[in-house]
């Protein structure tokens, strides 16, 4: 394997991508971008089609990334595949898996196998050891427990016929400036080698490659930083229902001040695949998890945090809300254990009738989701005694405070979840009650 870096960036080999989601085509694009051939595979006939057309198959990449794919394709260094086969062949030296971990809200290793046991076929064809990079967030001591024995069982010895190891990636997809080249990475392989085989593959698109001592010690760290995140943010929405009367926001605001605690706010809860999902990644993974207590409980208070958010709400005979995102933050398509699931769900069983607003979905996608009608904005919001902001998108902001009035007819009472869209409107002359989570009494 000397000398693999040269052969990717000459063009004497390829790049294999493995799940061309975010992190999946942000990879392809960057790679290909620095004159790296790739090729990904995708299970979505609709994102290879938009790969292949030159059009970013996820919403407001364009903006996180910086710049345009359409080139890539048009030169022929990025193409994608539903033909999983087309991967398998010797020209491939590098193969980065960045398939989901996670399925009905809870850590899956599904696709994991199944990726795993398809490039395991690969490998015992070529005479040269290829490189497996794991970009997505595993479950601690998964390497160890699924990958590598695939891996023997098919006969191959890892550290010598095939070289595997972890970087998982941090991007943060609505700034530009936290993407894949500028936030630092952990890096860690099976053995020393193939870490400096990592970094010297990895350092074509990333600035910063921290090595971490082996692949299992690289495995854990996205997990337990997202832990750390998860008891924070829990801790900020419990002190907001323990303090109704201030405004914890301004609360927690002060204590950011001191130079070693962190700015959180208060929410409906957490969302996405990271936070909410870290907790148990760790607690899975744990060799003693009843020493974890503290993930538990942030498991358990942020369960029940949109269901205390909706029960609020319906408690003030309020029979018609409409709920803006069904994405979990503003300006991205994700709606894995986005708080508006929960509260749809709790608004069902209270009997209060919602609808919901998301200018990333369509009618249809928000139906199959959440089972929920939807509206148009800002046209429809006259329909709703409660309005709850869930995600910040910029359409939601891109409005003339006047003009947003006129929509507002029946509205009562809004509830901004932390980004505080409309937080900059006069409400005090309008009758309506606005919140932002956090605030002095904003679940009444």
């Amino acid at each position: 394997m000397q000398n693999l870096r040269k052969r990717l960036v000459e063009g004497q080999q390829k790049l294999a991508v493995w799940g061309a989601g975010y992190i999946g085509f942000s990879t392809m694009a960057n790679f290909a971008a620095q004159g790296v051939s790739c090729v990904g595979t995708d299970i979505s006939e609709t994102t290879v089609s938009a790969i292949n057309t030159g059009r970013i198959p996820v919403p407001n990449m364009e903006y996180w990334l910086g710049f345009d794919t359409k080139y890539l394709v048009d030169t022929g260094m990025m193409r994608a595949t539903a033909n999983w086969k087309e991967l398998l062949t010797p020209e491939f030296a590098v193969h980065m898996i960045a398939i989901p971990t996670e399925k009905d809200d809870k850590p899956w290793d599904g696709a994991l196998e199944d990726v795993t046991r398809k490039v395991a076929n690969q490998v015992a064809r070529t005479e040269d050891a290829s490189l497996v990079i794991i970009e997505s967030t595993l479950t601690p001591k998964k390497t160890d427990e699924l990958v590598i024995p695939i891996f023997e069982k098919g006969g191959l010895r890892v550290g010598k016929d095939i070289l595997v190891g972890v970087a998982p990636r941090r991007d943060w997809f609505i700034s530009p400036e936290k993407n894949l080249k500028s936030l630092p990475r952990i890096v860690g392989g099976t053995t020393p080698e193939t870490t400096r085989l990592m970094i010297d593959v990895l350092s074509i698109v990333c600035d910063k490659l921290v090595p971490a001592a082996d692949h299992r010690h690289a495995e854990i760290v996205k997990s337990v930083e997202n832990a750390f995140r998860h008891v924070d943010i829990t801790l900020a929405n419990q002190l907001s229902l323990a303090y109704p009367s201030l405004d914890m926001r301004e609360v927690l605001r002060l204590v950011a001040t001191k130079w070693n605690v962190g700015l959180y706010h208060p929410s409906f809860g957490s969302g996405g695949y990271c936070i909410p999902l870290s907790s148990k990644y760790v607690l899975e993974g744990a060799e003693r998890p009843e020493y974890l207590t503290i993930l538990e409980d942030a498991i358990s208070t942020d369960s029940i945090l949109p269901s205390i958010v909706a029960d609020r709400i319906a408690d003030r005979g309020i029979k018609s809300v409409g709920i803006l995102g069904l994405s979990y933050k503003g300006d991205l398509k994700v709606h894995v254990l986005s708080p508006t699931l929960r509260i749809l769900k709790r608004f069902t069983e209270r009997g209060v009738k919602a609808k919901v607003n998301d200018p990333y979905y369509t009618p249809d996608e928000i139906k199959k989701l959440t089972g929920a009608e939807t509206f148009s904005f800002p046209e429809g919001l006259d329909e709703f005694e409660c309005i709850l902001i869930v995600a910040g998108h910029r359409l939601y902001r891109a409005i003339p405070e006047s003009q947003l009035r006129k929509f507002l007819t029946r509205c009562e009472l809004i509830i901004d979840n932390l980004e505080a869209v409309w937080s900059n409107f006069d409400w005090s002359s309008t009758g309506i009650m606005y919140f932002v989570a956090g605030d002095r009494n904003w679940l009444g």
